[in-house]
């Protein structure tokens, strides 16, 4: 009984969330996206897309980690228009120099394979933007996540944002205010941010992005003191005050290559890597509410994250004659 009473108490501070996430925005899919897009012009995308993704993971487990964050770091610049994979050029400074992308972003090299088999199939048919998109989503199925439908018909930007993608994307060390104003700008709620955070149950995080935890969270010289003790020791023998900064580390340290719901698991032990998971437990009765939430019902997580993907891939996306078709995804077909 008392669990139940615990359950159910959880829940109530849940359920108005869950009611903003489920009806707000159109029924469907927005902005004129739907699955079935390349069903005519290429039938064979979608199995092309995967095909070579599940290469891509069967070689490197961590890859799939890798293209569902490509993805993110995509939506939230500019929406999800694949200027996030444009390189260097004539009036284009590439977002892979940002702050948050540099020595850190990966996975170019799968999506121009998926991009060459399908010019091959399907000439300037299928866009970056929805290779992205599809890519995400079976990155997730093939390490254990749940499956979506993704609208598709995304085009490509004519353009970067070197600006958008140093100042729009979440940052490990941002606060929750700020983390959330980041997902709201983009018409992305509460249920969004614990749930795509959830996406750190798989993957690799680097020392620089954790650091100032182990030594001086605060500017007192004093580790972070929401951090599990014996975790944070381990964490310093690979991360040490200077120097290291490229050394890895699993975001989810009990089952880092399965896509499950012990990340959330994890925080509530205080086991969360980056600041900015273990600051959804912390900082707001409602965020902290869907972590305990997710973390007893895997089901509940896998709902929320495959729901919270769509609509991220949702952000402003370029349809009809806006942006273009790359033929190459690093750059714009009238490339000189």
């Amino acid at each position: 009984m008392a669990t139940s009473m615990v359950c159910l108490a959880v829940l109530c501070l849940v359920s108005p969330l869950l009611l903003a996430g489920s009806v707000r925005g159109n029924p469907g899919y927005g902005g004129g996206l739907f699955p079935q897009f390349y069903d005519h012009s290429c039938p064979q995308a979608k199995h092309i897309v995967h095909s070579i993704v599940a290469q891509a993971v069967a070689r490197e487990t961590r890859m799939a980690a890798s293209l569902v964050r490509l993805h993110f770091h995509d939506c939230f610049v500019k929406g999800c228009d694949a200027s996030v994979l444009l390189d260097n050029g004539t009036n284009i400074v590439s977002e892979k120099g940002s702050n948050p992308n540099k020595n850190s972003i990966r996975g170019f090299e799968v999506v121009d394979q998926i991009k060459g088999a399908l010019e091959a199939a399907c000439p300037g048919t299928v866009s970056c933007a929805d290779i992205l998109a599809l890519a995400a989503r079976d990155s997730t199925i093939l390490v254990g996540g749940p499956y979506w439908d993704v609208p598709l018909g995304r085009r490509d930007s004519l353009g970067a944002s070197i600006q958008g993608s140093n100042n729009d994307i979440p940052a490990p060390n941002n606060t929750l205010p700020t983390i959330i104003t980041k997902f709201k700008r983009l018409g992305l709620n509460l249920v969004d941010v614990v749930a795509l955070s959830g996406g750190h149950t798989i993957g690799l995080s680097r020392c620089t992005s954790f650091r100032q935890r182990l030594y001086n969270q605060s500017g007192n010289g004093l580790a972070d003191s929401t951090l599990d003790m014996s975790y944070a020791a381990q964490l310093r023998q690979g991360c040490p005050r200077s120097g290291g900064d490229n050394n890895l580390f699993p975001l989810d340290v009990v089952t880092s290559t399965k896509f499950d719901n012990f990340y959330f698991k994890n925080i509530l032990a205080g086991r969360g890597l980056l600041s900015s998971d273990e600051v959804l437990l912390t900082k707001s009765a409602e965020t902290a509410a869907l972590v305990k939430a997710y973390a007893d019902d895997v089901h509940l997580f896998f709902q929320h994250f495959a729901q919270s993907m769509v609509n991220m891939g949702n952000i402003m996306p370029l349809t009809g004659s806006k942006g273009e078709i790359r033929k190459n995804c690093r750059r714009l077909n009238n490339f000189h």
